[in-house]
């Protein structure tokens, strides 16, 4: 859902190669510059600067299992340092 003040929010039920799908769409549209959201409700448009923060966390309790990416620019350049790159397998 995208609301006026520039947000946008879904959540579903997905199969693991829906998920998969939508992973490499997003990591597609990283590589072009700019990210582009939509569902029923609406959608909405992020331009990508060169820079991006990247956080992954993980978690596992009682059963329930939680992968949680977060991606986070600032639209005015700023460096920052920049630690090791992560390992996914």
């Amino acid at each position: 859902m995208a609301n006026s003040d520039g947000k946008f929010l879904h959540k579903s039920l997905q199969d693991r190669k829906s998920v998969k799908a939508l992973l490499e769409a997003l990591t597609r549209s990283i590589g072009k510059g700019e990210i582009s959201l939509s569902d029923e409700e609406g959608d909405l448009t992020l331009p990508i600067d060169d820079l991006l923060t990247l956080r992954i966390k993980a978690s596992r309790s009682d059963g329930n299992c939680v992968v949680g990416i977060r991606l986070s620019w600032s639209e005015d350049i700023q460096v920052s340092h920049a630690k090791t790159k992560p390992s996914i397998q």
